[in-house]
């Protein structure tokens, strides 16, 4: 993080002794989205549930970074789960694309990786999506949070999974199990 840091001050040195004719706006876009990036990891980093890790497979790319979950209590105790986050360029704007690389049997994740959360919603109908207020650190309370308080069957993405828990839970737990048996460890 503080390569990208010092980058920025360098790029900042360049950019200053440049007429403004040379500057360039999606370069410029870039720096924004850096800018934000490096404050709201920092945040991200002094607020980390204990439940959860985050990777940078590249230090001077904080647009793209690892989180694992692993969850201390509820149906999927004992798995660890693996996100990948990318947040775009025209972040805070638009929310970070988050995909989960775990196998999971999960109502509100699909077996493909795709995520139901409100906040990753760029427009949503009840007004809790993706506002330019959120940060990285909303974002990764709310993947820790679909392991206890926002798991929710009434509004699944994988319906057979949120079916399966209403037809039986004790199967249902199970099958979590199974899953992180296989794919969680």
């Amino acid at each position: 993080m503080l390569t990208l840091a010092s980058k920025l001050k360098r790029e900042e040195g360049v950019r200053a002794g440049r007429t403004s004719a040379g500057s360039n706006e999606a370069s410029h876009r870039v720096s924004i989205r850096d800018r934000l990036l490096i404050k709201d990891v920092s945040e991200l980093e002094a607020n980390l549930p204990n439940t959860c890790k985050v990777t940078f497979p590249d230090e001077n790319k904080l647009c793209h970074f690892q989180l694992a979950v692993s969850p201390d209590e509820g149906y999927y105790l004992g798995g660890k789960f693996q996100f990948e986050i990318e947040v775009p360029e025209a972040y805070n704007m638009v929310p970070p694309r988050v995909k989960c690389l775990t196998r999971i049997w999960h109502p509100n994740i699909a077996e493909t990786g795709e995520i139901c959360l409100s906040l990753l919603r760029e427009h949503s109908i009840d007004g809790t999506g993706w506002a330019p207020t959120r940060t990285l650190k909303d974002v990764v309370w709310g993947l820790n949070s679909l392991f206890t308080d926002l798991l929710n069957f009434d509004d699944p993405l994988n319906i057979d999974a949120a079916e399966h828990h209403l037809r039986d839970k004790e199967d249902f737990r199970n099958k979590v199990q199974d899953f992180i048996k296989n794919y969680a460890r």
